[in-house]
C-alpha cells in the first residue's frame, strides 16, 4: 500500500501545532503564571488574560458536568478521525496542511479537556470596549486550517480539477 501524497505533510502540521499549543499553555500557566497576573496588556488591540472555557467555540454549550465535559472530549475525538480519515484522502497540499491544523488545535483544546476538564484560553482582541472571545493557538490553528480548506475548496488546486 503506498502513503498518501501528502500525508507527511498534514501529519507535521498535526504535531507541530500540538507541540506549539500544549508547551504555549504550560508556560502561560506555569512559566508566565497568568493566573496570578490578571489582564496583561501586550499591545494597544491585545491582552493576555487566563480564561477557562468549558464549552465549544466562543463559550457555547457550556458543561460543568462531567458528563458534559467528556461528551465534548467524545465529539473532538470523533472529528479528529473523521478529519484524519479525510487526511489520508488529501490531494492536495492546502488540504492536508489544513486537516492537519484542524486535527492539531482540536487535539490540543481535548487535551486541555481531559487534564483540566476545561479549555486554556488567554488572548483577549478588543477594540475600544468591544472584547472578542478570549482564544488560545488551537483554536487560531482551527481557524486557519478551515481557511484553507475553503480556499483549496473554492479558488485552489481542488477547485480547478474537473469534477
Amino acid at each position: 500500500m503506498t502513503r498518501p501524497r501528502h500525508l507527511t505533510l498534514g501529519l507535521i502540521a498535526i504535531l507541530f501545532t500540538l507541540a506549539l499549543d500544549q508547551g504555549f499553555k504550560l508556560w502561560m500557566l506555569f512559566g508566565f503564571d497568568i493566573a496570578d497576573r490578571g489582564i496583561v496588556s501586550v499591545g494597544p488591540y491585545l491582552d493576555l488574560v487566563m480564561a477557562w472555557n468549558k464549552g465549544i467555540s466562543y463559550g457555547l454549550f457550556q458543561q460543568d458536568g462531567e458528563v458534559g465535559r467528556w461528551v465534548l472530549v467524545a465529539i473532538k475525538a470523533a472529528a479528529a478521525v473523521v478529519f484524519g480519515a479525510w487526511l489520508l484522502k488529501a490531494e492536495t497540499r492546502p488540504t492536508a496542511l489544513g486537516l492537519g491544523l484542524v486535527i492539531g488545535g482540536a487535539l490540543g483544546n481535548g487535551i486541555d479537556r481531559v487534564l483540566w476538564g476545561a479549555v486554556a484560553d488567554f488572548f483577549s482582541f478588543h477594540v475600544g470596549s468591544f472584547r472578542w472571545y478570549v482564544f488560545n493557538l488551537a483554536d487560531a490553528a482551527i481557524v486557519l486550517g478551515v481557511i484553507l480548506l475553503l480556499y483549496d475548496a473554492l479558488l485552489g488546486p481542488a477547485a480547478k480539477k474537473p469534477a
